[in-house]
């Protein structure tokens, strides 16, 4: 989501693995967030969630909601106070919807963009928000947005489920920033892919140990043998620069920490 408002992303989204996601905004009530997850948690469907949230709020006229549950049902409210542009559109494990927007396409185009673009939620979830700017967005500007994507034991160390958690609070183009903020996010944490993983040996082996030489990680000889000394350098190395996400304790290494090493070192 984006906004012309500081910090939306401490506001407007709640998720949770096994439960669904909420977006509660304009005059955002923010008790919608954890409440709808609770029902939904305790199998509630989306559509019986908006309406119970609603129902109960005697402001509801002023509120936007958009709510999809663990089984990808959606559902989405709009207030008919709400400042115009505002409407929402909701689809098979979307809703998409905004208020004082320049017009309706940039909820069209946010729905359109999300059906499609391939690849991994986050990825879909950003090229949404890129559409939707395009086609207008906010019609005061813009500040703020945020990407919030939930897995079960999917955050960091597998301790919690807040597999994407990026927030732009004030800047002056906050989608690209999210957008840089999310090839940072795959670099340190994605899982590493099986078909890249680089054997450490030779002239690969040797180029490490160079790298690790030249910043004071190593001190041994650039045979390219991967001894317990070089490998106890690059494991410090790969501490210190937080990629230990794709550390492994063999003799194989993942191709992305050497492309960082050939690019940044």
């Amino acid at each position: 989501m984006e906004s012309k408002f500081l910090s939306e992303g401490s506001v407007v989204p709640w998720a949770k693995a096994g439960a669904g996601a909420v977006a509660t905004q304009s005059w955002a009530n923010t008790s919608y967030g954890p409440r709808g997850l609770a029902m939904m948690e305790e199998g509630m469907s989306a559509q019986d969630a908006v309406a119970k949230l609603t129902e109960q709020d005697g402001d509801r006229a002023l509120r936007q909601i958009g709510v999809v549950d663990a089984k990808g049902n959606a559902a989405a409210f709009t207030g008919e106070e709400c400042y115009d542009w505002a409407g929402h559109i909701v689809g098979g494990n979307y809703a998409c919807q905004g208020n004082i927007l320049v017009s309706e396409d940039t909820v069209r185009a946010m729905a359109s963009a999300f059906e499609e673009t391939p690849g991994a939620l986050a990825d879909r979830l950003l090229a949404a928000l890129l559409a939707g700017q395009a086609a207008g967005g906010d019609r005061r500007g813009r500040q703020s947005a945020a990407l919030l994507v939930v897995k079960e034991r999917g955050g960091y160390g597998g301790y919690n489920d807040r597999h994407v958690d990026l927030r732009v609070d004030d800047h002056a183009t906050p989608i690209k920033e999210l957008t840089n903020l999310l090839k940072l996010h795959k670099l340190y944490f994605s899982e590493t892919d099986p078909k890249k993983l680089v054997e450490i040996e030779g002239n690969v082996a040797k180029e490490i140990q160079e790298v690790l030489r030249r910043h004071g990680y190593y001190q041994g000889p650039t045979n390219g043998i991967y001894d317990e000394d070089t490998k106890k350098a690059l494991r410090d190395f790969v501490n210190t620069e937080n990629l230990e996400e794709r550390w492994r304790d063999d003799q194989l290494l993942d191709g992305v920490i050497v492309e960082f090493m050939r690019e940044r070192f």
